[in-house]
């Protein structure tokens, strides 16, 4: 007996084909669909089937007529997403469906024609691609702009001495120009491994059908080419179940935002009570349900908090991704979700740490006193009797600390209290010139080794960076 067709044509089997007799149930509906998710991929769906339809017009898979149909079509629903007029259902199960099952509405059965050699493995597969591709363009726009403001705050701040730290503990006085290049540094590491990431990503898996090609004579190198990639994926069978791509995208994410996040803990350490080097202004500060004289640094601290996230979103996806054998599972279209949400926080945090850094007041003042507590020009000491004296460096560090604990013991604030009297009361070999070095200042204005804190050397970085960045 044969079994009656199911009465619900909207339900998902019926685009499945005729094997399902009956649809799904209400939760196996649910858990299904994605069409919540990667409705973001629409523009980049459009595109894909663009290149998709006029290959196979050029390769006389299809009549051109019906070719002309479906390009109009396809611009007519890109139209109605761009505008909101577009109704996502999710019964539709993901956007290909969404797209074709409106193209249909709009041309009729020819829609049908687009689908020819291809796979929604292969169509999301090539999707998603082009989405991380254009993500990883935006956010390297984002962090170039970052390192452009960290470059007009250092530029102003070549010669603001400030203590430089080992274990949070004052270590020697550097510039706040300096400082802020190492952040700069940073973030052109993480420009440079998204841009490897996007080498790698651009091969286009368009034409590997489900996952052993096609009988079609296709041209994957038209395709390819028409949507920037460099190549077609030279195996099917990668090309459809490969998502490297996502992960070394979720990888130098997950990294850059680790170095925001310590940008972000400066800040907060910055604008403590202790320290109070800079200040942010209400546009990037909060204030207290209770306490009126508190302004606390929330979007920094928002910054950090989000970097566990993105990190969060990098080990989710490997961890879908270490048992599945080759090809596609359903598994898989948990991949769009961890990689949206990290670009969502990423690119947010890399716009409000820009804001910060140009709207934080440096409080130069604060900076000075703190570089010189903590006798932090020991170094300095020890090194002018290396260099005067030709003490040796092991000797002359056991001379400058007993140094140090005479200026515990006179309490003086810093190295420059002590006489020369006091100095040669430690080693007869001290003159007057010693005393010369123990300003941060003079110890400052000493570094001057390439890629150090001397402001002529922080200058001339400066310049060398804008070079490379324009």
């Amino acid at each position: 007996m044969n079994a009656k067709p199911p009465k619900n044509k909207d339900s998902a089997n019926a685009l499945w084909g005729g094997r399902f007799a009956a649809g799904p149930s209400a939760i196996m509906a649910r858990i299904n669909a994605s069409i919540d998710v990667d409705r973001r991929l629409y523009k980049q769906d459009i595109a894909a089937s663009r290149a998709h339809c006029q290959m196979l017009v050029d390769a006389a898979i299809i009549a051109a007529a019906d070719g002309k149909a479906i390009l109009g079509g396809l611009d007519t629903v890109e139209a109605e997403i761009d505008s909101g007029a577009f109704n996502f259902s999710a019964k539709l199960e993901d956007i290909h469906m969404n797209v074709e099952s409106r193209l249909k509405d709009l041309i009729g059965d020819v829609a049908g024609r687009l689908h020819t050699a291809r796979s929604r493995n292969d169509q999301v597969a090539t999707d998603f691609r082009l989405w991380v591709r254009d993500a990883i363009d935006n956010l390297d726009a984002g962090l170039k702009d970052l390192q452009m403001a960290l470059l007009v705050r250092a530029d102003e701040h070549a010669e603001t001495i400030m203590p430089g730290f080992t274990h949070l503990q004052t270590a020697q006085p550097v510039t706040f120009g300096h400082h802020l290049l190492a952040y700069a540094e940073m973030i052109d590491r993480d420009r440079g491994r998204l841009r490897d990431a996007r080498l790698r990503l651009n091969e286009s898996p368009l034409g590997a059908g489900a996952l052993a090609g096609t009988s079609f004579p296709i041209d994957r190198h038209q395709t390819a080419q028409a949507l920037g990639f460099e190549r077609p994926a030279a195996n099917s069978l990668d090309a459809v179940s490969d998502r490297d791509f996502a992960v070394e995208f979720l990888a130098a994410c997950a990294l850059t935002s680790v170095h925001l996040s310590r940008l972000a803990e400066e800040i907060v350490i910055w604008m403590s009570a202790p320290f109070r080097f800079v200040m942010l202004s209400d546009a990037f500060s909060t204030g207290s349900s209770m306490m009126p004289q508190k302004r606390n640094p929330d979007a920094a601290e928002l910054v950090r908090g989000k970097t566990g996230r993105v990190i969060g979103d990098m080990n989710a996806l490997l961890i879908m991704l270490k048992g599945l054998p080759l090809t596609y599972f359903k598994d898989m279209q948990e991949d769009k979700e961890p990689v949206f949400d990290a670009y969502d926080s990423l690119e947010l945090c890399v716009a409000a740490m820009g804001g910060m850094v140009r709207d934080m007041t440096v409080q130069a003042a604060a900076m000075r006193a703190a570089a010189a507590q903590g006798f932090s020009t020991a170094t300095d000491l020890a090194d002018w009797l290396v260099r005067e004296e030709n003490v040796p460096f092991r000797d002359a560090h056991e001379i400058a600390g007993r140094a140090v604990r005479a200026a515990e013991e006179k309490n003086c604030a810093d190295l420059s209290g002590l006489t020369l009297s006091d100095l040669q009361g430690i080693d007869a070999r001290f003159t007057k010139g010693a005393l010369d070095v123990l300003s941060v200042e003079s110890s400052v204005a000493s570094r001057t080794s390439y890629g150090g804190t001397s402001p002529t050397r922080v200058r001339e970085q400066i310049v060398a960076f804008r070079k490379r960045l324009s």
